[in-house]
């Protein structure tokens, strides 16, 4: 039997894309994830999120994953789907592709079965029996979850120092670091535009954009 974990990075940020990764397992093997100590990766520090990315690796039968650009997401946004629609909508692509036996999920809806639904609604017909575990707090209880948690952001982890190069040091990315909302304030202001790795539907962004440039203009 084959065991897919699938969880995601980066859900609230302003800043850089969404990371959705699926980790899949023969049964057998899910003894080597508790072995190996894989958890929550909000829980390791980067270092170890890395050496245990590259110990999954050798474990794993397959590793997908999903990334979902800031353009992307404000474009969902504009036909007013919603995040967790997006995010279940690619967690049943990585289902689709791998093709597991069993699938556990770190739910994204505060109903967990509706997320299941929402899932299981864009799978293809012949897989509508596929079990489905889905659970809020998955990346603490199943190690699957956190070796897919770990995946998912150590590879934003990635993408954030890419872009990190290009624009400076931003912060965390989130809308709760004041380094970040600095970083914002001082590009719009330069620029008058907010610049491509931002998620623009965002209120943080939406905000920032209309008190540095919209109120100027009507000044």
């Amino acid at each position: 039997m084959k065991i897919l974990g699938l969880d995601e990075a980066g859900r609230g940020p302003v800043i850089g894309p969404m990371v959705i990764a699926g980790v899949l397992v023969k049964q057998q093997n899910i003894a080597h994830l508790n072995s190996l100590g894989v958890r929550d990766s909000k829980l390791l520090s980067p270092n170890m999120r890395k050496k245990l990315a590259d110990a999954i690796k050798q474990i794993a039968d397959k590793i997908m994953i999903i990334e979902i650009s800031p353009k992307e997401i404000d474009r969902r946004f504009a036909l007013n789907k919603t995040l967790n629609t997006l995010e279940a909508e690619h967690m049943a692509k990585l289902i689709t592709y791998l093709n597991p036996d069993k699938v556990y999920i770190d739910a994204a809806d505060v109903k967990a079965e509706r997320f299941t639904k929402t899932i299981k609604s864009f799978l293809p017909k012949s897989m509508e029996k596929i079990r489905i575990v889905s659970e809020h707090k998955a990346d603490k209880t199943y190690p699957i979850v956190s070796a897919a948690s770990i995946i998912a952001k150590v590879r934003r982890d990635q993408i954030i120092a890419e872009l990190k190069k290009l624009y400076g040091d931003f912060g965390t990315g989130y809308p709760s670091d004041k380094k970040t909302i600095q970083f914002l304030e001082s590009y719009v202001r330069r620029y008058r535009k907010l610049p491509d790795c931002v998620r623009r539907t965002w209120l943080t962004a939406r905000r920032i954009y209309e008190m540095h440039v919209l109120q100027k203009k009507l000044l």
